[in-house]
């Protein structure tokens, strides 16, 4: 019988009372583990799946803040190139009755606090809990005779970074 199948098999001693017994090999070796190894090992192991999933948390928390400041510098764009498309002075010399849709003039803006809409005042889908305010500053003199208001398009929303813009009209 060859050395290594004779540790699987066991033997029968009879002992001096007569009746018989049975005995196993020794192994060399341990097999398994004990119950404190295997407590121990469900610890360390929960304690690393909480520091990993902490830091996933985190990161996956604030992976939308992006998408938010770029749509937030992208309404403060488009708020101040539509203002600085108007005229410097005001055409029909009357500020009486305009609205968004009807402002004529730069300085018609001045003071304008709303939530995201196009021109002529309907809301844009999607960009619910954005809100605007512009601000216009008075003529600043340059050199020469060079007159300019400066306008300042603020965009803000809850849990995100406030933007705001600034630009400048000139009298041309």
């Amino acid at each position: 019988m060859t050395a290594h199948l004779k540790k699987y098999l066991t033997r029968v001693e009879i002992s001096p009372a007569g009746d018989k017994r049975r005995t196993y090999p020794q192994c060399a070796s341990q097999q398994g583990v004990t119950l404190i190894e295997l407590i121990l090992s469900i610890v360390i192991i929960a304690v690393a799946l909480t520091g990993i999933l902490s830091v996933m948390n985190l990161t996956t928390r604030k992976s939308a803040d992006p998408l938010l400041i770029s749509q937030s510098i992208a309404i403060a764009e488009s708020y101040l190139e539509e203002i600085l498309l108007q005229a410097y002075t005001d055409p029909d010399g009357t500020n009486a009755g305009e609205t968004r849709a009807t402002f004529d003039n730069v300085a018609d803006y001045s003071g304008l606090v709303e939530s995201v809409t196009d021109q002529r005042g309907v809301s844009i889908s999607g960009l619910t809990g954005f809100a605007v305010s512009v601000t216009v500053s008075g003529d600043m003199a340059f050199a020469g005779p060079t007159r300019a208001l400066q306008v300042t398009v603020t965009v803000s929303k809850a849990g995100v970074s406030t933007v705001s813009l600034v630009g400048y009209r000139f009298d041309y």
